[in-house]
């Protein structure tokens, strides 16, 4: 009886030992965090349009930008087409960071109340560079992951 109690012990906390991801497992994630990448940057557009009152078509650039980040994202559905998929968002997002820096550098001006000339759109622009940063960042370390495992 102690034996099974003891072999019961020794499965259930290998079970609950954390293990390593699977090459699977790290590309699946990264196909649903472009899904919700490109879908945060829609709605991100959108809000941006809207808080603007509609004035500015530029406002949409994080909308027209997560629209093929979304779209690449359902694209690599299929296993066939996952690393290209991931690739390809992963190269608008970093477009997309360099994109936004020129209005994130004036970002400090806005927060302590300074006068600038279009400040939602500096917010907005912030919000998006920093989603495209940390995707970027999830994207590297997916590569990472998957080449150690081999």
């Amino acid at each position: 009886m102690a034996a099974s109690r003891s072999r019961t012990l020794a499965l259930v906390a290998s079970s609950c030992a954390p293990r390593s991801p699977t090459r699977e497992v790290v590309v699946n994630d990264m196909i649903l965090i472009t899904r919700l990448t490109g879908a945060l940057l829609i709605v991100i557009g959108v809000a941006g349009y809207v808080v603007t009152g509609a004035e500015s078509v530029t406002a949409l650039l994080p909308a027209i930008l997560g629209l093929p980040v979304l779209g690449l994202g359902l694209w690599g559905g299929q296993e066939s087409r996952r690393r290209t998929a991931i690739h390809a968002a992963l190269v608008l997002a970093l477009l997309g960071f360099l994109g936004t820096l020129v209005n994130v550098i004036e970002l400090p001006a806005v927060l302590t109340g300074d006068e600038v000339e279009r400040p939602t759109a500096v917010v907005v622009s912030s919000i998006t560079s920093l989603i495209c940063l940390l995707y970027v960042a999830l994207g590297v370390r997916s590569f990472i992951t998957a080449r150690k495992q081999g």
